[in-house]
């Protein structure tokens, strides 16, 4: 726990610390390899009323998007719901899970924000600064900021803002759908995510990687 939240006393209080602290170790320009390899989708959802935590990891082919390997998590839920601290909560497993798949992703997809939080440290960046890993944010809901009206075609997409400063953006990514919200995590540019997202879609709300590590992390079997 303490290589994932460093010096964290345990407290909300200073869970926000060490949030704006890691925050400063964002990177936010494009460091994976230009035709990765490898592609990690992760999710996370919880069994007997909260008290276990269930991660979800996904390996995926880059150039087939075809999953390769699969993998779940479960342990104790050390912490209850505190609205932009999801990562205190949810991590320890997610890392978990990464630490089962045979190969290190080159990219990777977390059901969740990236830098699209109050504090720019959602659930994908602090994924992203603890293991060194390219990654995005893909939410299914704004945690903060506004943005425009979409147009009604799969692929529209804008800003998203908070602040005076753009911390993602709100996609449409299936017709008749609610966007999602995407935004940078750790080593991707702002351009970058958006880039990564859409050519991941195949027909679904959800781009390919967090899509299949969501119905992982939703089943009870």
């Amino acid at each position: 726990m303490s290589g994932l939240f460093g010096d964290w006393d345990g407290s909300a209080a200073d869970a926000r610390r060490v949030q704006q602290r890691l925050a400063a170790e964002v990177m936010l320009r494009d460091d994976a390899p230009e035709a990765p390899r490898w592609l990690g989708g992760f999710d996370v959802g919880f069994e007997d009323a909260g008290a276990i935590t269930r991660a979800a990891a996904v390996l995926l082919a880059a150039d087939t998007l075809q999953p390769v390997a699969t993998e779940i998590v479960r342990v104790p839920t050390s912490m209850p719901y505190v609205p932009g601290l999801l990562s205190f909560r949810e991590l320890p497993a997610l890392v978990a899970a990464l630490e089962r798949l045979p190969h290190t992703p080159d990219l990777v997809f977390v059901d969740g924000h990236g830098i699209a939080h109050p504090r720019r440290l959602g659930i994908a960046a602090h994924f992203g600064v603890v293991t060194g890993l390219p990654s995005i944010g893909v939410a299914k809901n704004v945690l903060c900021g506004r943005h425009d009206p979409l147009g009604a075609l799969a692929g529209e997409h804008v800003p998203l803002l908070h602040r005076g400063e753009q911390i993602g953006w709100a996609l449409r990514s299936k017709v008749r759908c609610n966007p999602l919200f995407v935004s940078p995590g750790h080593r991707v540019s702002m351009q970058g995510a958006l880039d990564a997202v859409l050519r991941t879609l195949r027909g679904y709300r959800l781009p390919e990687p967090t899509r299949l590590a969501d119905r992982l992390a939703s089943r009870r079997d």
